[in-house]
This record gives C-alpha cells, sequence and structure tokens, in this order.
C-alpha cells in the first residue's frame, strides 16, 4: 500500500474575505498513473486550529508500488467548508513520485498550492508543486538539507546540530520578517525506507538508446543473469577437479611461480576470501601442501562441501595433513566452516592445548557455541569435560553459559550446556579435584549466583535512598552490619566469581563503600579464607559485557608480549559479567588522570611523592619513570589496534608504582562519541611526564611502542580469529555489524606493510597524535586537541 503523512498547511495569506468566519479545511489525494486518475482519492479530516494547519493524518491510497510508473503523480487539493453549502477550493498542488533518476521519492516535501485551481494530476501539469528555481532562496535549500538529514543522509553529529538548527530558526524568522509572501504551501510527509527503492522497469535491454553509435555515453543494459552462476564455468571447475584426476594429482608439484602465489595466498588474513582461481590453485596442489599446517584451514575453505565425494575427500585429507596450531583450530569453530568434521577436527586440536592458554579463550569458545549444527556438539562436551579437572575453568565456563540465557533464539543450547556441567560436575562423587566431592563443588559455584542476587537487592535498596553519597555509604554498611549480616560471615566460604581459586569468607561493612556515580557502584571488601583482603566493584544496570572482552584482550595481548620477552606493565585487571546487565569488577587501587592533576597538578608531582630520587630523571626513580612510559606505551598500542573511543581524563587510571591503565570500554572497533577523535589516544599530560615531545624518554616511549606493534601484528590470526568468533554475540559495538567491525580491526594491523614498513607507519601516526596537543596551528591538529578537553 502507498502511504502518505499530511503533516502541516502553512498559510501566509488570508483565506475567504469574511472575519467572523474561522476557515475549515480538507485535504483530498488523489493518484495519478500516466494522466489519468488512479483508484479513489482520499480524504483528512477536517481541521480548524487555525494557521499553520496540522493534521499529523496517515492516508492510505488503495494501489500497491508495483502498479506505479515513471510519471506516477499525487494531485494534492485543499477545501474550505466554511463558505457554506458549496465548498471554497483553497488551492491544489502535483508532484511527481519517482524524480529524475526512478527513485521513489521518501521524506518531507513543501509543496506551493496554487490558489484557486484544483490539483491537474495530467502529465503536463498546470499545478506543479515544486518551486521554481529562480524563486528559491536560502530558506528553500536548507529545508532541502534538513529533509536529507532526516533520512539518515547526513552525518548526526548532537552539538553541531543543535547549533545548525539554532542558526536556522533565526534564518527562517529572518526570511519571513523580511518578504511578506502570498504563496500557500503545504508539507508533505512520505514514507521513508532503510533502503532506497528504484523502480525497475522489466524487459531486456529496456533502456538502451535508440542510437549508441555516435555518441560516448555510458549505455545501461539490464541483464537478468548478473550475479548468477555461470554454467559453463561451474561445469569445467567439476571437471577440473574430477576425482578420476586425484592420481595425477598426488604427483603434481607446483613450479616456482605457483609455489610463489601459494605462499602468497597462506599469508592471507582469515577474514580474505579466496577468488575462484586461488580455489583451484589450493585444490590441484593439495597433495603436495599436506606437510604445511597454515594450509589446512586455507584448503577447507576452497572445498566445494555440496559435492559429497569431494567433501569426502577433503576430510580424509584433513586426517592425514600436519597437526595445525590451536589459532588455525579456532578459526575452524568459525561461522565460515559448518562441516561437523572440520569443527570436530578443531576440537581435537584444542585438546592438545593446556588449560592456561583454553582459558584465554575461553569467552569465544563459548560464544562459538553458536555456530554448531547440534545442541548437544563435541565442542560443549569438550568445555564440560575440561573443567571437571579444573574449578577455575568450571567457574568461569558456568557464568559464560549462564549470561547467554537469556539469548531466545540461543537460550535452550546453553542451557543443555549447563545442564551438562551439573550433571557431570556432581557425578564426581567423593574424590574429585581439590579434596572435595563434585556435589559440594557445584553447590560452592552456585552460592556465587545466591551472593550475586543478594548484591542486586542491596543496591536497590541503597539506590532508593534520598541524599548524596555519604548518605548511601551509610545505608550499605547499616544494611551490611543489621538486616543482611549473613553477608558479613558465610555459613560456608564462597569461591570468588572473579577469582575462584579464593575462598572468600563475608563482606567486611566498614571498608566497604559506593562510587559516586549514576548507577551508584558497590565497592566491597570481602574477607578471604586465608585472612587476607579482596576488593571488588559491583555493578547493576550496565552491560558489562563489552568491558570483558576488551579485558580479555588486554590480558592476551599481555601475554603474548611476555611471551617475545616484553613486560610492558599493563594491568588486565578483572571483569565478569554476571548478567546482561551486571557484573563485578577487580579493584585496583588507583586514581585518575582527572583527579591527580587537580591535586598535584602534573603526573611527575604525583610520582615523586611515592617515588622521590633527587638524582633520578624529574626527582623520579628510573624504575618508577620507566613503569610508566612503558604501561603508556602498552595501552597506547593496544587501544590503537582495538579502536576504542570515549577517552578522557576520568577513564585513564595511574597506580602508585607508574602504572597506567584505562577502564570503561563502551565504545571500541573505532567508534567514538567524540567528533573527530585523534588516531592514537595520548594525552598532554603524559608526554609531559616523559618530559615532552624532544626527550630521550619520549623516544624511549615510540621505541616500545613500535617493538610492541609489531609482536602483536605476529599474532594477528589468532586475534581476527577470536573476534570472528564474537560475530554472533549481542555485544552492542560487535553486534551492529560483525563483518565491519572485524574488517576495521584488520585495517589496524596494517598486514599490508612489513615490520620495518611498520615502524614508519607507527612512528608518524605518534608524530601525528603528538603534534595535535601542542602548538595547534591547523585546524585538524585544533579539533584533535579539543577531543582531550
Amino acid at each position: 500500500m502507498i502511504t502518505y503523512l499530511l503533516n502541516s498547511f502553512g498559510v501566509d495569506a488570508d483565506i475567504g474575505g469574511d472575519e467572523d468566519k474561522k476557515p475549515e479545511l480538507y485535504v483530498e489525494c488523489a493518484l495519478y498513473i500516466d494522466g489519468a486518475p488512479f483508484g479513489l482519492p482520499m480524504r483528512t479530516r477536517l481541521e480548524s486550529s487555525g494557521p499553520p494547519f496540522c493534521w499529523g493524518e496517515l492516508i492510505t491510497l488503495s494501489t500497491k508500488y508495483r502498479d506505479l510508473t515513471t510519471s506516477s503523480q499525487l494531485a494534492i487539493t485543499v477545501w474550505d467548508v466554511s463558505c457554506g453549502k458549496d465548498e471554497g477550493l483553497v488551492g491544489g498542488a502535483t508532484i511527481h513520485l519517482f524524480n529524475v533518476k526512478k527513485q521513489l521519492k521518501t521524506g518531507k516535501h513543501k509543496l506551493r498550492l496554487w490558489q484557486g485551481k484544483e490539483a491537474d494530476g495530467s502529465i503536463h501539469s498546470t499545478t506543479p508543486g515544486k518551486v521554481p528555481k529562480d524563486e528559491r532562496g536560502e530558506l528553500e535549500r536548507l529545508e532541502k538539507l534538513v529533509n536529507k538529514y532526516e533520512r539518515g543522509l547526513i552525518q548526526r553529529v548532537d552539538w553541531l546540530d543543535r547549533l545548525a538548527f539554532k542558526s536556522m530558526e533565526k534564518i527562517k524568522d529572518l526570511e519571513s520578517s523580511k518578504n511578506g509572501s502570498s504563496h500557500l504551501y503545504v508539507l508533505v510527509d512520505f514514507c521513508s525506507f532503510e533502503h532506497r527503492v528504484v523502480l525497475q522497469e522489466s524487459g531486456p535491454n529496456l533502456l538502451i538508446p535508440a542510437s549508441i553509435t555516435s555518441t560516448n555515453e555510458l549505455v545501461t543494459v539490464w541483464d537478468p543473469e548478473v550475479g548468477k552462476i555461470n554454467p559453463s564455468e561451474h561445469k569445467q571447475l567439476k571437471l577440473a577437479r574430477s576425482l578420476n584426476r586425484g592420481i595425477i594429482d598426488r604427483d603434481l608439484k607446483p613450479s616456482s611461480t605457483e609455489r610463489k602465489s601459494i605462499q602468497r595466498i597462506l599469508k592471507y588474513p582469515p577474514t580474505r576470501t579466496l577468488s575462484g582461481d586461488e580455489r583451484q590453485l589450493l585444490w590441484k596442489f593439495r597433495f603436495s601442501l599436506m606437510s604445511e599446517k597454515k594450509a589446512l584451514t586455507k584448503f577447507l575453505r576452497c572445498v566445494e562441501w555440496s559435492d559429497v565425494q569431494e567433501a569426502k575427500q577433503a576430510i580424509e585429507l584433513m586426517g592425514r595433513w600436519e597437526m595445525i596450531d590451536v589459532c588455525d583450530a579456532l578459526e575452524l569453530l568459525s561461522p565460515v566452516f559448518e562441516s561437523e568434521e572440520v569443527r570436530a577436527h578443531a576440537v581435537r586440536v584444542l585438546e592438545r592445548a593446556d588449560d592456561e592458554e583454553l582459558q584465554c579463550y575461553l569467552l569465544q569458545l563459548v560464544q562459538a557455541m553458536r555456530f554448531e549444527r547440534s545442541d548437544k556438539s563435541r565442542l560443549s562436551q569438550f568445555l564440560v569435560q575440561r573443567s571437571l579437572s579444573n574449578i577455575e575453568f568450571a567457574s568461569f565456563l558456568r557464568w559464560y553459559v549462564a549470561v547467554e540465557l537469556h539469548d531466545p533464539a540461543y537460550a535452550k543450547r546453553f542451557y543443555l550446556t549447563y545442564e551438562m556441567l551439573e550433571e557431570n560436575m556432581i557425578k564426581l562423587g567423593m574424590g574429585a579435584f581439590d579434596g572435595g566431592d563434585g556435589f559440594k563443588l557445584w553447590q560452592s559455584l552456585v552460592r556465587q549466583t545466591e551472593l550475586t542476587a543478594q548484591l542486586c537487592s542491596i543496591m536497590r535498596d541503597v539506590r532508593n535512598v534520598r541524599g548524596g553519597t555519604q548518605k548511601k555509604i551509610e545505608k550499605l554498611r547499616h544494611l551490611l552490619s543489621g538486616l543482611l549480616s549473613e553477608l558479613t560471615y558465610f555459613e560456608e566460604p564462597i569461591r570468588s566469581p572473579l577469582a575462584p581459586t579464593v575462598l572468600i569468607t563475608g563482606i567486611i561493612p566498614s571498608d566497604s563503600s559506593i562510587f559516586k556515580s549514576q548507577l551508584s557502584p558497590l565497592r566491597l571488601a570481602f574477607r578471604t579464607s586465608t585472612g587476607g583482603c579482596l576488593k571488588i566493584i559491583f555493578k547493576k544496570g550496565d552491560d558489562l559485557r563489552q568491558d570483558q572482552l576488551v579485558v580479555q584482550m588486554v590480558s592476551l595481548m599481555d601475554r603474548l608480549l611476555k611471551l617475545e620477552n616484553l613486560d610492558l606493565h599493563l594491568t588486565p585487571y578483572r571483569v565478569l559479567a554476571t548478567g546482561h546487565d551486571e557484573g563485578m569488577l577487580e579493584f585496583i587501587p588507583s586514581k585518575s588522570l582527572a583527579q591527580i592533576l587537580s591535586e598535584h597538578r602534573s603526573i611527575t608531582s604525583y610520582l615523586q611523592k611515592f617515588h622521590p630520587d633527587e638524582e633520578g630523571p624529574f626527582g623520579i626513580t628510573a624504575t618508577c619513570l620507566e613503569t610508566f612510559i612503558k604501561s603508556c606505551a602498552g595501552y597506547s598500542v593496544i587501544t590503537y589496534i582495538l579502536g576504542i573511543g570515549d577517552r578522557h581524563l576520568d577513564n585513564l587510571l595511574l597506580r602508585d608504582d607508574g602504572r597506567l591503565f584505562h577502564v570503561d570500554f563502551g565504545f571500541i572497533l573505532g567508534r567514538d562519541p567524540k567528533p573527530f577523535p585523534p588516531p592514537m589516544k595520548l594525552c598532554k599530560e603524559m608526554v609531559e611526564a616523559m618530559g615532552g615531545a624532544e626527550s630521550q624518554y619520549y623516544t624511549r616511549f615510540k621505541s616500545y611502542c613500535c617493538e610492541a606493534y609489531n609482536i602483536l601484528r605476529k599474532s594477528s590470526n589468532l586475534i581476527l580469529n577470536l573476534f570472528h568468533l564474537m560475530a554472533g554475540s549481542n555485544i552492542p559495538d560487535i553486534a551492529s555489524d560483525p563483518e565491519k567491525g572485524i574488517l576495521k580491526l584488520q585495517e589496524k594491523l596494517r598486514l599490508d606493510l612489513d615490520d620495518e614498513e611498520c615502524i614508519h607507519f607507527f612512528q608518524d601516526l605518534i608524530n601525528e597524535s603528538v603534534s595535535a596537543l601542542f602548538p595547534q596551528m591547523v585546524e585538524t591538529i585544533h579539533r584533535w586537541a579539543q577531543y582531550w578537553r
């Protein structure tokens, strides 16, 4: 159905001559196709509220889009019934439904009414609603831009939009006071669609001009077979892969040129799609590639899985292939590979990995269960079995699965895995790991959920307290000492959800507090069974799954750097989402840069307080300054690769020993709420603490950045595979457009450059960002400087 919204009727001239009579107007809409009326005209209700007359009414015409032609028009006539028995004609206007590009018009359109004329829907209409070009002023130009803005064709920048609309209102007032127009207008709002609607008229080569030999114009030809498989090419590919040639293929060896092509293909990132020729090349030399473990994932991508015989041969070869690394096994668990045999092979590879390595990827392995063919898959069984010998693994697996029970599409699958974990743990009986029986171990994990439920209840009570943060803190401590005193001393120790190897025995009320924030997060101090203290932050009303992912990647990257003997003193604090809008974080004693600068004026003064050394650089011990420089370098590289946005001095924290770290990752993969974000998140105060952009310590910082960047680039496939496994998750910045997010991540890794070129690239990137922090002489530099204000 065709739907139009009649929004308002602006009147700049008198309607009717009698002052006592109040105009009562209605609008009649009629559709004309090829100059002839089509269907019945539709009328609006009567409107007498006075100028401007606003109907705000939806008009539905009894015609389908498929019946329209390029010359379809909408005729709009305004009538006044206040004149007595005879209806008084106010005016009419006609508008084409398609523009010159044959695109259906959408959004708001301001039409000029021809006074005293009924709308004429003939091919050459005498009542065109479009304002003539020579009469269009600044107001018409702005209205056209607003129409584009409302249809999403102009990017929205909130602060800039508010200023623009304010200026436009002033121009509108000025224009209306300047010229008292006698014209009448009607504003019509057409339906908008997610994509542009274009008229496609059937018939072969309908758009070819009569004569194309005398001009050099581009000719548009309609080809109904565009995008379809070429049957002759498909047949040739099938013949080339015929199983009868299997005996010959075993002895085939690639030439030097073919070998170079194969090596180039093997270096492709996992996101790259292979062309037909590349797939054919890998299939042709599949037997000679079996000794190269890196080639398996690429070979499996070139298999025609719909061909039963070809798939059977591929699976047979896979079983005899050189054993692949865990990184490549993760790629085989991505949504690209649907074969159960291939995914089972990936699980067999994962079985060889130790618990520590598997725990680095556990979050992604749980998400990979979405891409399995069955609810009780080989992957879910493997994860459950591995957790039966490691309580930390079991605890995190339980939480990762429990959080996904909120997803209606996969709730059943995750519930079955949860049940499987529960049954298998209880079956362990006496003599299970950690010296306990399976039932008690499972109960210790269930009590974690009970604890989080009680913490949610406390947060509700605390938020309802009227007054400042201090009153809420008093309420928290009163609850813990009174009604909820059982939380100060647990009947039985509970495994900490953040660190399951640590047993907590109760909350210390006097050491617990509340952060000054809209969500009032709790800062709780737990007593441990060994007599220590474990501090955590508990949040309700905030989705921590994205923070959990980023901190996991920071922890993984820290591990990759340390394997190459580069310790950048990162702070991968623990984060655990215990629900879709709740979770807990490890509390790290630290201060934000905003607080430090307000109290000490500079980072250097703050570090001098804790690590003074008169002979050291800037009056600080060399060890502390080195720690600061390294941590700045580590987080500068990681935040650049992951595209972390919304950085400000409140979410950059500094520890007493000089370690800087980032928190609050609400924007990743290039998203940023602030306009003109600099390429690297490096603030002026950090550079000044290193002695400025000309100092030797700043040079050392750049050296650490380039070294870390090249180390992490070596593991680009692992990083990309882990994000690919998150493609089906409900994490906001990934779920919106998984493919785009992964490509942005790949772009940041600059896989097209070698190590030496990357050093130059990254140094230029740092220099470009830092130049934005000091004398602002060009517009772009000034914009980046504003980012930190």
